[in-house]
């Protein structure tokens, strides 16, 4: 196996894409790799991204999100100026394919809408065990899961894992695996919302989030010093449970679409430059997490 198809392969986009809050990624990052890497990389190694791509296109009427949707067009415009012309009539014939189930699949869900959803309370208990990442996404799916991840107490639980350190607010307790909250914090944060009720934790995290460092709080990839592959990130630590059981101090560098690119093309470089994560501006990674209406239909 060459060293460019083991790197493609520990990149792991062909499971992420099975994922709803990692499926924009996966697409964004494979539309880096046609523009930057494709013509590049060896047949094989090609030919895996195709496969993947098309894979994209298949499960895109899964995807319940405008940003999957957006993610999956910017891939298919990556694909199309990229690829030869009989895998290119294929990816088009793909992404029309999935445009139409996705149409059909939201007509049948506008349809259902109102008579199969769970109460709210549920899915706000189900959604306080998810990221930061996850939990944006969740919100964009129907008005019902919106409302419940607008949720003040999901919020407040995000504060206290992301700001609670610094602030000497709250002391967050988080599992590697699973990401479960200890009862212990749920209890304090519990009493902490009664004796003041009146917080926005919405907009008070979105105001300690512009105060920091936005790529550090909005980064899904990162090379792990301990795997020495690239890797997914959950709460900015490494996803794979193994190294999460075994150290505790993970050597994590975070890492843009562009050097996940790099790192593909074995560019020494791309895990030491950081130009290139920096050259999306403050306003369009705010927006990104934060311009979603409140009342969202899909």
């Amino acid at each position: 196996m060459s060293n460019s198809t083991e790197r493609y392969q520990k990149l792991g986009l062909k499971e992420a894409l099975t994922r709803i809050y990692r499926y924009p990624i996966a697409c964004k990052e494979l539309s880096f790799i046609f523009r930057g890497a494709y013509s590049k990389l060896p047949k094989n190694v090609q030919s895996f991204i195709f496969q993947d791509s098309l894979a994209a296109f298949r499960l895109l009427p899964e995807m319940q999100t405008s940003s999957a949707v957006s993610a999956a067009h910017l891939l298919f415009q990556s694909a199309e100026a990229v690829l030869p012309k009989q895998k290119k009539n294929l990816a088009i014939t793909e992404y029309k394919q999935a445009k139409v189930a996705l149409k059909r699949h939201c007509k049948a869900r506008q349809e259902e809408q109102g008579s199969v959803q769970l109460p709210q309370d549920v899915l706000v208990h189900i959604f306080r065990f998810l990221d930061l990442q996850s939990l944006v996404s969740v919100g964009q799916v129907c008005w019902s899961w919106n409302l419940a991840a607008s949720d003040n107490h999901l919020w407040q639980l995000q504060y206290a894992i992301y700001f609670s350190n610094s602030d000497n607010c709250l002391k967050t307790k988080v599992q590697q695996s699973g990401r479960v909250i200890e009862d212990k914090m749920n209890t304090l944060l519990q009493d902490n919302m009664a004796s003041q009720p009146s917080v926005d934790w919405r907009e008070t995290f979105k105001v300690a989030y512009i105060g920091n460092s936005l790529k550090k709080l909005t980064s899904n990839r990162g090379f792990c010093g301990h795997c020495n592959a690239v890797v997914w990130l959950n709460n900015l630590k490494c996803s794979n449970e193994r190294c999460g059981l075994k150290f505790k101090n993970q050597q994590i560098k975070l890492l843009s679409p562009c050097q996940v690119v790099k790192y593909l093309l074995d560019d020494p470089l791309s895990l030491s430059s950081s130009s290139d994560s920096d050259s999306e501006s403050d306003e369009e990674s705010i927006s990104s997490l934060w311009a979603y209406p409140k009342h969202l239909h899909v």
